[in-house]
């Protein structure tokens, strides 16, 4: 029978702490929460392998070290609401939890009942999965204080960035070329500014690349 909870002992070790991940509560969480439960049974083995899990649909689950050093560069606070867009089957969702008061969590009908489900049968209570469109986000139960994208992005509607609160950060991690930059924005005078944080790589999410635009 597999240890995962060893296993997932060392992706903290040998995957996150050597990245500069030294917020106690983010390690903690990665710790707390089985990454595994968060995949079908088929892709449970990879559950800890040191790199983006493949999904359908060109989605990944971002490895371990990317989403530490997101969110500890995020600096969530437990008083805090935070929209969590591209979960996929829950765990990023289940993580960012462990963090904050609430989170909503947006998903896309492929992934949005089994997310829901996990997160329910593993007692997590504070998060809301709401199916539907990702660039869209929701509106309806924000202002948020953190946003953060689970993928890369080409760049960010204005639809989203108007979802996060005066003050509120937005951590995402932008393709530019072959290379992928996670950013962190904050939300000053009603202008979101990036600032530069780490390298990353991910598959772009649908619905998130540039618009072409054709010069005559």
């Amino acid at each position: 029978m597999t240890d995962f909870a060893a296993r997932r002992t060392m992706m903290v070790d040998t995957q996150v702490r050597p990245s500069d991940v030294t917020k106690f509560n983010v390690i903690e969480a990665l710790l707390a929460i089985p990454r595994e439960v968060y995949l079908p049974e088929s892709m449970q083995e990879v559950a800890y392998v040191g790199e983006n899990i493949e999904l359908s649909g060109g989605r990944v689950v971002l490895e371990a070290r990317t989403l530490g050093k997101m969110l500890d560069a995020l600096d969530i606070q437990p008083n805090e609401m935070v929209l969590d867009l591209g979960c996929a089957y829950g765990y990023s969702a289940a993580v960012i939890a462990h963090l904050c008061e609430a989170v909503i969590a947006v998903e896309s009908a492929e992934f949005a009942n089994e997310a829901e489900a996990n997160l329910s049968q593993n007692g997590v209570d504070n998060v809301a999965v709401i199916e539907g469109e990702l660039t869209a986000g929701a509106a309806k139960h924000g202002p948020y204080d953190v946003i953060v994208i689970e993928g890369a992005v080409e760049e960010v509607p204005a639809a989203l960035l108007d979802q996060l609160k005066e003050g509120g950060r937005i951590g995402c991690l932008f393709q530019e070329d072959a290379l992928g930059v996670v950013r962190i924005g904050y939300k000053i005078d009603g202008r979101v500014n990036w600032r530069y944080s780490f390298n990353a790589g991910a598959s772009v999410l649908p619905g998130f690349k540039k618009e072409a635009s054709f010069a005559l």
